[in-house]
C-alpha cells in the first residue's frame, strides 16, 4: 500500500476526519470568539476557515534560482505541469499551487482568493502585485490526490538583490509557512550564496523550523571531498541564521528522474532519498497531528495576546496624556511582557515577537482595547487543558494503524502518469478500433528487441529459467537510475508476483529502463500491450 492509496483506507480516513471535525468545532466554539474580542487578526494571522482544516497536506518547495525546485516537483509527481520551465536562469517567477483536479487547468490568483473551497482566501491583502504572480494548477495526478505542492520563485542572489518584486516576498513565505505541513529548502551543491533576500526568507521561517527539511541537491555532480566541504559550509551558514540549539537535518541527494553520475557517495544519496521520500509520504497520516499542533500554538499565542491587550487597556489614562502614555507603553513593552509572565504564568515562548508587536501597536487606538474577560479566558484554558487532551486517544489509535501498514515502494509514490500524456510515449496502449489495430495488439512490442535482451538475461546465469531479485537489482543499479524508479520498474515487470523474473519479464524490465533513459514517463500500471504473451491468460482483464 502506498501513500497514494491511504485515502482508500476507511478507518484511517475516518480517524483523520473525526479529529479534524473536532478541531474545527473547538476553534469556532472556544478560540474564535476570543480572537474577535481582542482583535487578534489585526496583529497576527487571519482567522481560520473551513478550507484551512479540510485541505490536503501542503508541501512548500523553496530555494535560490537554479537549485532544482521545479525539477524536484516533477520528480515527485513524475509529470510535467502547465507553466513549468527548467533552466539555469530564474525561470519560475510566480507562486504555483499544484492541486488535484479531474481536468487540467490553471486558476489565476484573484479567482483563488474568492474560492471558499481553496485555502488561499486570506492572500488578498498582498494585493494585485502578488496575485498576478500567483496561480493554481489543477491536474489529475495520483500524488496530488494526497498532497498539494507549492512551487515558489527562485530567491534572488546577491547580484540581483536590488531588483524589486513589487510585493512583500518574506511576508508571503511566512503566510505559507504557517499553513503548510512541510517546507523543502533546496541548495545547489555547486554554489552556496547566502544573499540578503535568502537571509530575509530565513527570517520569515522563524518559529516553523520543525516543518523545515533542507536538501543539498545535485550532490552527484561533486566528488566526496567537495561534498564534505560544501556540507560543512552549509551547516555553518544555517547555524548562523537559525539560532536554535538543534541542528537542522540536511538531506544529500540528486532529486530528478534521470540517471545519476556515479560517485563515491552514490549509496549515501540513495539512503537520503529514501529518508526524505518516507518523510513526505507520511504527511497524509500526520495531517491531523499537524493541525492539532498548529491549533495549540495559535491558542497559546491568543492567550498571550489577550493579556497584552488587557494590560495596555488597564494602564491607559481616562482623559489626559493619552498619546504620550501610549508611546511610553510601547517603549516599555519588553518589561510588560516580563510582568505578564510573572503575574499570569504565561511562558515566555508564547509571546509574539516584541519588535513586530511594537510596530503593530503604533497604529492602534488603545482606548478601544478590551479588558480581560474571565469567562473567555476560562474557555481558552479549558481548550488547552481538557478539550485537546481528549483528542489524543484518537491520534494514538491512528498512529497504531499507521504503523501496521506494510512498507511502501518508492516507485508507487513516484511512478505516476497522466492519462492522455502519450506524445512520443512507447508505453501508450495501442487502440483497438479496427482489425488492423487488433493485429498490432496481439504482437508483443518488446518481441523485436528480444535477442538483445535475452543475451543480457542469460549472461546473468538464471536458475531454472529465472533470475532472483538480488541479481536483477545488481544489474539494474548499473543504469544509475534512482532506486525509486527502479523499484517501480521491478513492480511492473514482475507480472506474476513471484519475486523473480523469467526471460520475458526481464525483457520487459529492460524495455522500460530504456524508455526511461530516453526521457519517457513510466506508466502507473502496466498497459495491456506490454504484458508478456505467456502472462496474458493469467492476468486477463485485470491489467490496464
Amino acid at each position: 500500500m502506498s501513500i497514494l492509496r491511504l485515502r482508500s483506507n476507511p478507518k484511517t480516513l475516518g480517524d483523520v476526519n473525526m479529529v479534524t471535525e473536532e478541531l474545527k468545532n473547538l476553534y469556532y466554539k472556544r478560540l474564535l470568539p476570543i480572537e474577535k474580542y481582542y482583535s487578534f487578526h489585526h496583529f497576527h494571522s487571519p482567522s481560520y476557515e473551513d478550507a484551512d482544516f479540510d485541505n490536503k497536506p501542503m508541501v512548500l518547495v523553496m530555494g535560490q534560482y537554479s537549485t532544482g525546485k521545479t525539477t524536484f516537483i516533477r520528480y515527485l509527481i513524475e509529470q510535467d505541469f502547465p507553466g513549468s520551465r527548467v533552466g539555469p536562469e530564474p525561470t519560475t517567477d510566480c507562486f504555483t499551487a499544484l492541486m488535484y483536479g479531474q481536468t487540467e487547468g490553471i486558476i489565476p490568483g484573484n479567482a483563488l482568493t474568492v474560492d471558499p473551497k481553496k485555502p488561499f482566501r486570506h492572500l488578498d491583502p498582498f494585493g494585485n502585485s502578488f496575485l498576478n504572480r500567483f496561480q493554481c494548477v489543477q491536474m489529475p495526478n495520483r500524488v496530488l490526490e494526497s498532497i498539494s505542492i507549492i512551487d515558489t520563485p527562485g530567491i534572488l542572489t546577491a547580484a540581483k538583490r536590488k531588483l524589486s518584486r513589487g510585493y512583500d516576498f518574506p511576508a508571503v513565505l511566512r503566510w505559507f509557512a504557517e499553513r503548510v505541513d512541510r517546507i523543502i529548502l533546496l541548495f545547489d551543491a555547486h554554489k552556496l550564496d547566502f544573499s540578503d533576500e535568502l537571509t530575509r526568507a530565513f527570517g520569515a521561517l522563524g518559529g516553523y523550523e520543525d516543518k523545515l527539511r533542507v536538501v543539498l541537491n545535485k550532490a552527484d555532480r561533486v566528488d566526496s571531498q567537495q561534498l564534505m566541504r560544501v556540507y560543512g559550509a552549509l551547516m555553518w551558514s544555517l547555524g548562523k541564521v537559525f539560532r536554535t540549539p538543534e541542528i537542522l537535518r540536511v538531506y544529500i541527494g540528486s532529486f530528478w528522474s534521470e540517471p545519476r553520475q556515479m560517485c563515491d557517495h552514490y549509496h549515501l544519496i540513495e539512503l537520503e532519498e529514501e529518508d526524505l521520500l518516507a518523510d513526505i509520504r507520511n504527511l497524509p497520516c500526520n495531517a491531523a497531528v499537524r493541525k492539532l499542533n498548529d491549533l495549540v500554538k495559535r491558542a497559546r499565542l491568543v492567550r498571550a495576546h489577550a493579556h497584552i491587550i488587557s494590560y495596555l487597556k488597564k494602564e491607559m489614562p481616562t482623559i489626559f496624556c493619552k498619546e504620550s502614555k501610549k508611546h511610553n507603553l510601547i517603549y516599555q513593552l519588553p518589561v510588560i511582557f516580563t510582568k505578564i509572565q510573572q503575574q499570569h504564568q504565561v511562558p515566555a515562548g508564547d509571546f509574539p515577537d516584541c519588535t513586530k508587536m511594537q510596530e503593530k501597536l503604533l497604529g492602534q487606538d488603545f482606548s478601544k482595547f478590551k479588558a480581560l474577560k474571565p469567562g473567555l479566558m476560562a474557555s481558552l484554558d479549558k481548550l488547552l487543558t481538557t478539550d485537546i487532551a481528549n483528542l489524543v486517544p484518537l491520534l494514538q489509535q491512528q498512529e497504531v494503524r499507521k504503523k501496521s501498514l506494510p512498507s511502501v515502494l518508492d516507485g508507487e509514490f513516484l511512478g505516476t502518469f497522466r492519462r492522455g500524456h502519450y506524445q512520443r510515449n512507447p508505453f501508450k496502449a495501442l487502440p483497438k478500433d479496427d482489425e488492423s489495430s487488433e493485429t498490432d495488439f496481439d504482437e508483443w512490442v518488446v518481441e523485436k528487441y528480444r535477442p538483445k535482451y535475452d543475451e543480457i538475461f542469460y549472461n546473468l546465469n538464471p536458475n531454472e529459467g529465472k533470475l532472483s531479485g538480488t541479481k536483477v537489482k545488481e544489474w539494474m543499479t548499473t543504469t544509475l537510475l534512482p532506486t525509486s524508479v527502479l523499484a517501480h520498474i521491478w513492480r511492473l515487470s514482475d507480472v506474476d508476483g513471484d519475486g523473480m523474473l523469467d526471460n520475458e519479464e526481464f525483457a520487459l524490465a529492460v524495455h522500460l529502463i530504456e524508455g526511461k533513459l530516453e526521457g519517457h514517463w513510466l506508466p502507473r500500471e502496466l498497459p495491456s500491450h506490454l504484458v508478456p504473451p505467456s502472462k496474458r491468460q493469467s492476468t486477463g482483464s485485470d491489467v490496464e
